[in-house]
C-alpha cells in the first residue's frame, strides 16, 4: 500500500493533494451521521405518530452513506425525506432550527453537530496528519475541502489551520454558487486556487459521492479512504486506489 501510493504520486507527477475533512483528516463523520440520526429519528418518530404512520428510522450504513455523505446539508435533507416519501417546502437558510422545511431540519442538524463541536468531540486521524506533514515537507501544497460551512471550526478546534494552503468549504461554495458533491466544483475550485490542474493533483476522499466527484474531475489519482469497510463500494465509485490507512514513509 505504501510503495502503491508513493509510486502512483511520482508516476503521475503529482504537485497537490486535495483531502476531504470529515472522515479522511478528521474523525467528524461519526458526529455528522449521529446528528443526522438524532435530528431525523426525533422527526420521522413525532410525524408518524401525529399520521398513524410507521417510518423506518435512517440507517448510518445504508441511508447516510448513500443519501447524506458528503452532499450540502439541505440536499442530503431532501435526499432522505425523499426515500421516505416525504415532501416538504425549502422554506429558508434563517428558518428555526426544527422548523418542518428543508432548511428548517437542516439547521436543527447542524445545531446538533455544532454541539458536538463545542463538547471538544472532534479526534483526528493521526496517520494522515502524519503523512500530510512529510509531504509538505517534500515539497507538495496542500488543500482541504468540505461541503460543511463548519469547516474552519473544526480546524481550528484540533489546531490544523496552517496545514493547508488552501480550504474550499460550505461557506466558500456557497459564496460561489458550487454545485455539491457528485459535481466536481469544489474540487476544481481547490485546484484552481492551488495552481495546479486536475492532471496534476491527487484527491483523497472517503465519501461515495467525492469519489464520484473527484473522477467526474479528471484528476491524476482518486484515493478512496476506507473506514469503514466500504472498499468495495469505492472503487466501484471511481477510486483509483484504496487505503485503510495513510502510510508511515
Amino acid at each position: 500500500m505504501q510503495n502503491s501510493l508513493s509510486n502512483l504520486l511520482q508516476e503521475k507527477h503529482i504537485k497537490a493533494l486535495i483531502l476531504d475533512l470529515d472522515g479522511v483528516i478528521t474523525q467528524t463523520a461519526k458526529l455528522h451521521s449521529q446528528a443526522w440520526k438524532k435530528m431525523f429519528d426525533v422527526y420521522l418518530e413525532r410525524k408518524g405518530r401525529k399520521e398513524g404512520i410507521t417510518y423506518q428510522p435512517l440507517t448510518i450504513a445504508t441511508d447516510y452513506r448513500q443519501l447524506i455523505d458528503g452532499i450540502p446539508r439541505y440536499d442530503g435533507v431532501r435526499n432522505f425525506l425523499e426515500s421516505r416519501n416525504i415532501h416538504l417546502p425549502e422554506g429558508d437558510p434563517d428558518d428555526e432550527p426544527g422548523k418542518e422545511t428543508i432548511a428548517g431540519l437542516g439547521n436543527l442538524k447542524n445545531l446538533y453537530f455544532q454541539e458536538f463541536i463545542k463538547q471538544g468531540m472532534v479526534d483526528v486521524y493521526p496517520d494522515t496528519i502524519n503523512w500530510l506533514k512529510q509531504q509538505r515537507r517534500q515539497g507538495l501544497r496542500t488543500a482541504v475541502i468540505s461541503a460543511s460551512k463548519n469547516c474552519e471550526a473544526i480546524l481550528a478546534s484540533v489546531g490544523l489551520m496552517e496545514l493547508f494552503d488552501v480550504r474550499v468549504d460550505g461557506v466558500v461554495s456557497a459564496k460561489l454558487n458550487l454545485k455539491g458533491k457528485p459535481a466536481p466544483d469544489i474540487f476544481l475550485e481547490a485546484a484552481r486556487q492551488l495552481g495546479v490542474k486536475p492532471n496534476e493533483a491527487a484527491v483523497f476522499e472517503d465519501a461515495l459521492a467525492g469519489v464520484q466527484a473527484g473522477k467526474a474531475g479528471q484528476f491524476a489519482i482518486v484515493v478512496g479512504i476506507d473506514r469503514t469497510g466500504d472498499a468495495a463500494a469505492l472503487k466501484q465509485h471511481g477510486a483509483d486506489l484504496v487505503i485503510q490507512n495513510f502510510p508511515t514513509e
